[in-house]
């Protein structure tokens, strides 16, 4: 998305003005409230771009390895999976709020297209930018005003520079989970995946990658492994967690270890995330100790 966009004119006395205000309240409400709808949109991005990505059985790290089908098919996702989140249901174009036809466009680039029969109507409009880890969710009346005279081979065409204006946001440049492999430098992941066994790559993952929340999707993705979670687990001694602790590290369930995360200071995990972490005092491994967990410590 372009970094730098207009400051939005939809307010009292613009003609977009009650209608985009009352959709944009009925979207807020139906998502449980203005927090619960930034949380739950930005994961459910992530989630969307992740799941064409498919790093498990793909090896794939990113968007820009995708093929051009499954960059579109990203759209159809986020259209259905927009549509349950608020519990929507389908319409004449792919939804109806409030008893209006709308239309869910979405971009990983820095514009919409807006197909013909679409004009006219009010635009959920959805943006997630890769690089700079923000995401956008926004509301337009797609009026041909606000469009671009150009068109595609489609004919479709695209929200004009003065057309912008025109959004009402209800995200802007709102943060948005990173690409896990974007954070982690190509070293590292060159040694994460060098390992030959799943137990081996967790185990890696977790001593290379700490202080980091880890999704079970980016665990399933360097085990390569069915019951991959078991890796996780202490399973007689032989799990990632016991060898970890023989080396000092901590790792660390979301779900069934968050008042260790507290009281060690580490970044909130939620309840099927992980993180690792290898003590720096003896008062820490104290800490550890107390919650039931012994470690090898050496100062």
């Amino acid at each position: 998305m372009k970094q730098s966009l207009p400051t939005s004119i939809v307010r009292d006395g613009h003609p977009d003005f009650q209608l985009l205000t009352s959709l944009a309240a009925e979207i807020i409400q139906r998502a449980g409230g203005a927090e619960a709808l930034s949380d739950g949109f930005s994961i459910l991005l992530r989630h969307c771009v992740d799941d064409v990505i498919m790093t498990p059985k793909t090896g794939r790290r990113s968007y820009d390895e995708l093929e051009k089908t499954e960059k579109t098919y990203i759209g159809t996702r986020v259209e259905i999976e927009l549509r349950a989140m608020l519990n929507l249901k389908k319409g004449k174009l792919d939804t109806v709020i409030l008893g209006h036809d709308v239309d869910i466009k979405n971009t990983m680039g820095s514009n919409w297209m807006i197909p013909t029969e679409a004009v006219g109507h009010p635009c959920i409009l959805v943006a997630a930018d890769e690089a700079r880890a923000v995401c956008y969710l926004g509301l337009i009346v797609a009026r041909p005003e606000y469009l671009t005279t150009g068109q595609n081979k489609d004919s479709k065409k695209s929200i004009s520079a003065l057309g912008f204006a025109n959004i009402l946001w209800l995200l802007n440049a709102h943060p948005y989970p990173p690409n896990f492999w974007r954070t982690v430098p190509s070293d590292v992941i060159d040694r994460i995946f060098a390992e030959k066994s799943g137990n081996r790559r967790v185990m890696s993952l977790f001593r290379e990658v700490q202080r980091v929340p880890i999704t079970r999707a980016v665990i399933e993705a360097v085990a390569q492994q069915q019951d991959f979670m078991r890796r996780i687990r202490a399973d007689n001694g032989k799990g990632t967690r016991d060898h970890l602790a023989r080396e000092g590290v901590l790792l660390l369930s979301g779900h069934f270890d968050a008042p260790l995360i507290r009281a060690l200071g580490l970044p909130l995990c939620g309840g099927s995330e992980f993180v690792s972490y290898k003590p720096r005092t003896q008062a820490e491994v104290a800490i550890a100790a107390s919650a039931g967990i012994v470690l090898a410590w050496n100062g």
